[in-house]
């Protein structure tokens, strides 16, 4: 079983109800799970209750609705494709950098690239939502898991329900992590807030980041032992690593470096027992829930019986195929030729030998002259809908995916020490270790070792874009660097331009959406918009 979502799917919750979400985002109509709306008592009777609501909360992830793709949204008035919460993520972090540029013209897509977006563009609206839906989400389920509830509704199994909540925390710190990176300062609630109450408060970036990091602190040693709770469920180790993303931005989050504080939560989840995996690509494949015995600390899971969506995996490996490539070797019924990668992303690479280069290159032009046409621009085979073995799931349709998205896994502490190393603080021959470690499992031997000299800010940037791209993470690693809108670095289509330009510094951060700003008075727009 992947996940307490997945191939044996519990979101009993589309019969049990949740009510009232105390959404930050007024004006939009947010809909119950189910249209009957039940009061709490009748919901939470038990532990198995709780733990089928609690399902909901990861499934908040991975689908955007109750009966997948499509038909029964969580958010009426958003399309539940581009509105699910991974594939608004990765649109964010992905395609306003050098890894991918999308061929696609829908609405206002090719701003993210062009970084021409505005207040009142739908995609960042969407994920804004949905992100701030999730938060809801989770907020519902700690208020009503609170030691006082359990204890009024007389239910036994108290410390089960507990490790619930600190599981549902965790997911709401993620969120306003996401909140953190992509919109700044954003509206703030919690379990607190009265459910239909005053519109939120807006909350400062550095205060919002002190929160998160209070959160964390707070639940982290009362979480599940590393990989002790069933695979795509937060453990400890999924904490540290939530502390150890916030710490190594903590500079662009707050105007204040935590480089020690990174360093010791990666130290943490180094000794924790995980393990690199063998080989790269078995880490994205339709059984990568395999890779829970080595690598993957946190996932989101995806399943191509129970979670259907024309987002999350099913847009990045959908999107990912075209033109030439074999859809039935990527395990699925045919590509949408969407995004490829820019010529600059592809010269980080040692293509001959780098295993972790996994571009489609026949048919396609390294240079990408045109951006509506899928041959200009190498493709990536990166995320694939097979198993280790070739084969996609058996009994499956090819029309949806099985591959589990790695939001932490131990390559990425391995770097965060790494450069923390580098910044002053850990040991720069450990850290030497731990990236020629995945240099050795990316070229098959020592011949990609680099020497310590070698080991700068510059290089650990570009490896990191080497290891963990398509994760999730690149632009806020060019912002860390500041690389993204600066002069510094220019790739193709950056700010519109087919050689690339900088852009102003504000596009930094997202802008809240206009339609937050005109519903919520509290609210100020982040500065540029």
């Amino acid at each position: 079983m992947k996940t307490i979502y997945n191939k044996n799917i519990l979101i009993a919750v589309a019969a049990f109800g949740i009510v009232a979400f105390s959404s930050c985002i007024h004006d939009l109509d947010v809909t119950p799970i189910d249209p009957k709306v039940v009061v709490a008592d009748k919901v939470y009777v038990d532990a198995d209750a709780y733990r089928s609501v609690l399902a909901k909360c990861y499934a908040g992830y991975a689908v955007s609705g109750q009966e997948g793709p499509a038909g029964n949204a969580d958010i009426s008035g958003l399309d539940e494709g581009f509105g699910q919460y991974l594939r608004g993520y990765f649109y964010h972090q992905e395609f306003t950098t050098d890894e991918a540029i999308i061929g696609w013209n829908d609405g206002t897509l090719y701003d993210f690239h062009n970084m021409a977006w505005s207040a009142s563009d739908g995609f960042i609206g969407a994920f804004y939502s949905r992100v701030f839906y999730q938060i809801s989400l989770c907020n519902e389920f700690i208020r009503e898991s609170s030691d006082d509830k359990v204890k009024e509704r007389g239910i036994n199994d108290a410390a089960t329900i507990k490790m619930y909540n600190n599981e549902a925390r965790f997911l709401r710190a993620l969120s306003y992590y996401h909140a953190i990176e992509c919109f700044g300062n954003v509206p703030f609630v919690t379990e607190e807030n009265k459910v239909g109450g005053d519109l939120p408060q807006q909350i400062s970036r550095a205060d919002l980041f002190n929160y998160v990091e209070s959160e964390l602190l707070a639940i982290a040693p009362q979480m599940a032992a590393p990989r002790a709770n069933e695979y795509g469920r937060a453990d400890r180790a999924a904490a540290w690593m939530l502390l150890a993303r916030l710490y190594l931005n903590a500079e662009v989050f707050t105007g204040t470096s935590r480089w020690s504080d990174c360093r010791k939560y990666c130290e943490d989840i180094i000794n924790a027992g995980y393990t690199l995996e063998p080989k790269y690509d078995y880490l994205f494949l339709a059984d990568n829930d395999l890779c829970k015995d080595t690598e993957t600390i946190f996932a989101i899971n995806f399943d191509s019986e129970n979670t259907t969506t024309y987002g999350g995996m099913d847009f990045i490996i959908f999107a990912e195929v075209g033109g030439k490539m074999d859809a039935a070797s990527m395990g699925i019924t045919s590509g949408w030729g969407g995004y490829r990668t820019t010529p600059q992303f592809v010269d980080k690479f040692d293509i001959e030998k780098d295993s972790r280069a996994m571009f489609f290159i026949s048919g396609q032009t390294k240079d990408v002259k045109e951006l509506g046409e899928f041959k200009y621009g190498y493709a990536f085979e990166k995320f694939k809908n097979v198993k280790r073995d070739g084969k996609t799931q058996s009994g499956i349709s090819e029309a949806y995916v099985s591959t589990d998205f790695p939001m932490f896994r131990l390559a990425d502490a391995y770097l965060m020490y790494a450069e923390c190393a580098v910044r002053g603080s850990g040991d720069k021959t450990i850290a030497l270790g731990y990236v020629n470690l995945l240099r050795q499992r990316a070229y098959g031997n020592t011949s990609g070792n680099i020497a310590a000299y070698d080991l700068t800010l510059d290089f650990i940037l570009d490896e990191r874009g080497r290891e963990l791209y398509l994760e999730c993470v690149r632009r806020t690693d060019l912002i860390r660097f500041n690389k993204f809108t600066t002069d510094s670095y220019i790739w193709a289509w950056k700010g519109g331009s087919i050689d690339g330009t900088s852009v102003d510094s504000f596009r930094n951060l997202f802008p809240i959406p206009s339609s937050d700003i005109t519903a919520n008075p509290n609210l100020k727009q982040n500065a540029g918009y």
